[in-house]
């Protein structure tokens, strides 16, 4: 009989994937609950490389439900309604993996399949997250959300400037999240650059969200197409899997 995807907490990861979030707090809550639940998952444990990046995207939706509380954003229904759509995603490929779907997206999977080690570290697998989340995930759901408030993506309105206003929270949190997944003697290194590796892995995320809001601008142009949005799904799974083996290889672990 094979082993559960999740191990010993499978049936608990199971039961919090069966509801989907309907609101930011909600999402806090199933990203705070699954959190608790990765850094139990053997053999790795509090270095399972999903727990890397679910702490990650814990922090900044974290800092986005303040921001909505704030009132940080001129259109707060559009944020937290993208919140919502963009955090189903990920769960949802959650959900297939566990049934083991053949489905579940490439981006995804090749971050999956590292969670029983060994050799998986920690800032490459919150970087393959992030990428399988921004690369193939926020297209669609930037698209559905869009879709649902009878709006659509355009430049320079409230709504794609409050989508920016997410590029400073990255800003703000990438020195401190960056630092926690080095090891001491990067932490060295990183101290001798500078400021540096943090300005580029704010432009590199500033740059990576502004190719995710084209896509999902040609994504919505071809909507009403069963044939072309599978063909952008398509494309777009693949090129973030590529980029996801590449993060988790040695070399995408030394490039970081």
């Amino acid at each position: 009989m094979r082993e559960p995807v999740w191990g010993p907490v499978h049936r608990d990861i199971v039961d919090l994937l069966a509801d989907h979030p309907e609101d930011v707090p909600a999402v806090v809550d199933h990203l705070t609950k699954l959190q608790d639940l990765l850094v139990r998952l053997p053999p790795l444990e509090r270095s399972c490389p999903l727990a890397d990046f679910n702490r990650l995207y814990l922090t900044i939706t974290s800092r986005v439900l303040e921001g909505l509380y704030d009132d940080y954003f001129a259109d707060p229904v559009f944020l937290s309604r993208l919140d919502v759509e963009f955090a189903a995603r990920y769960f949802d490929a959650m959900r297939l993996w566990t049934e083991s779907s053949p489905s579940t997206p490439r981006a995804w999977s090749c971050l999956f399949k590292r969670m029983r080690g060994p050799d998986a570290r920690p800032l490459p697998s919150a970087a393959a997250g992030v990428n399988a989340h921004i690369n193939f995930d926020l297209p669609f759901a930037l698209v559905t959300t869009f879709d649902h408030l009878e709006s659509e993506p355009v430049d320079g309105t409230e709504q794609h400037r409050d989508y920016l206003k997410i590029n400073d929270i990255f800003a703000d949190k990438i020195p401190s999240l960056r630092r926690g997944y080095l090891e001491r003697w990067q932490l060295l290194l990183d101290m001798l650059n500078g400021d540096i590796d943090d300005w580029y892995q704010g432009e590199l995320v500033e740059y990576t969200r502004d190719v995710a809001w084209r896509n999902a601008q040609k994504i919505w142009r071809c909507r009403h197409d069963p044939q072309a949005r599978d063909g952008e799904r398509t494309r777009l799974d693949d090129n973030a899997a590529a980029l996801g083996r590449l993060l988790l290889s040695p070399l995408g672990a030394f490039l970081q």
